[in-house]
């Protein structure tokens, strides 16, 4: 009997390590392996990953509120989604906002980006289209800065990249420097948004909670009925009229 427990506990244990691996997101230690631009490893093609940038084109992707891709401030170089910046902040965007043109609940969201120096610009998630109206005043949005250089990162530590912008902070703040690429992830399961950058967990919070409802009553967003609902919405990059460049974006759906 005795031996019969050693064996259980031991595949007990067995098994919960198995379960804390999964965990880590597949393909964590190939991703360090040095594949092509815009290509899936093998991990993530079992797991069910697909590309939604292959780097040749702008195929699946449309300006926010818009039937076509903007004629002007996006382009692609050398296998990379460059957003093009004006020097001005956000009203110098040329291009604007752009979404993939398809709604996603729950889903593992991973890419990497690269800002200039100064610049700023964010990853937006179940965001909604909305006439006369810009996609954040619906979707939460995983911040991208320079926090060396914007004046964004002065202003709150929920304003420095990775975090939920303007609500909640990415702790820890592990965000490479202006012209070094980080890596992100967004992952939106049954309400729960976590945010993961350069392979860590920064934050994490809960959609529809009383928490949830009583972070936006406090925040900018109060006024925006549409905000931070856990209903299908678009992802979605943002145009702040800086340089930025996109890599390896991939997603995998729940």
């Amino acid at each position: 009997m005795k031996k019969l427990r050693i064996l259980l506990t031991l595949i007990s244990l067995t098994v919960a390590a198995g379960i804390i691996l999964n965990a880590c997101g597949p393909g964590e230690t190939e991703e360090e392996e040095d594949i092509p631009l815009n290509t899936l490893t093998e991990a993530e093609r079992q797991d069910g990953f697909f590309l939604l940038f292959n780097g040749e084109n702008f195929d699946g992707w449309r300006g926010y509120n818009r039937e076509a891709f903007p004629e002007a401030g996006w382009i692609i170089e050398d296998g990379l989604l460059k957003v093009i910046g004006a020097g001005t902040g956000e009203a110098g965007g040329r291009g604007g906002d752009i979404i993939y043109d398809q709604k996603f609940l729950d889903f593992h969201l991973k890419l990497e980006w690269k800002v200039s120096e100064g610049g700023n610009s964010g990853i937006f998630y179940l965001g909604q289209e909305i006439e006369n109206e810009p996609i954040w005043k619906s979707a939460p949005e995983m911040q991208i800065l320079d926090n060396e250089r914007h004046i964004d990162a002065t202003l709150g530590e929920d304003r420095k990249a990775g975090s939920l912008y303007d609500l909640i902070p990415a702790d820890p703040q592990n965000t490479k420097p202006a012209g070094e690429w980080n890596k992100a992830e967004v992952i939106v399961y049954r309400g729960t948004v976590v945010h993961r950058q350069n392979g860590e967990v920064v934050l994490e919070y809960h959609l529809g909670t009383t928490d949830w409802e009583r972070l936006v009553a406090d925040s900018k967003f109060a006024d925006f009925p549409w905000f931070g609902k856990y209903e299908p919405g678009y992802i979605a990059l943002q145009d702040h009229g800086d340089d930025v460049l996109f890599r390896n974006i991939r997603l995998k759906e729940f």
